[in-house]
């Protein structure tokens, strides 16, 4: 379970940037009569906020285990 989600987190993270870029090709290609931008960026924090709490569920439940720098 503990590989299958951190893969999943991976992909979510993907998804993530996917938007992001999706949002700046609209930004660059569209001439301001659509929303296309700003449903994109919308899509990306919503993403955003989930994935921040998949990471915080899979550190509850001790799938993934955090560590300091230089330990």
């Amino acid at each position: 379970m503990e590989t299958v989600y951190k893969y999943a987190l991976v992909v979510m993270l993907f998804v993530v940037l996917f938007n992001l870029g999706q949002a700046l090709y609209f930004m660059m290609t569209d001439r301001g009569d659509s929303k296309r931008t700003v449903w994109a960026l919308t899509r990306r924090i919503g993403l955003s906020v989930l994935l921040i709490l998949m990471v915080m569920f899979g550190i509850w439940m001790g799938w993934l285990h955090p560590h300091g720098v230089n330990r």
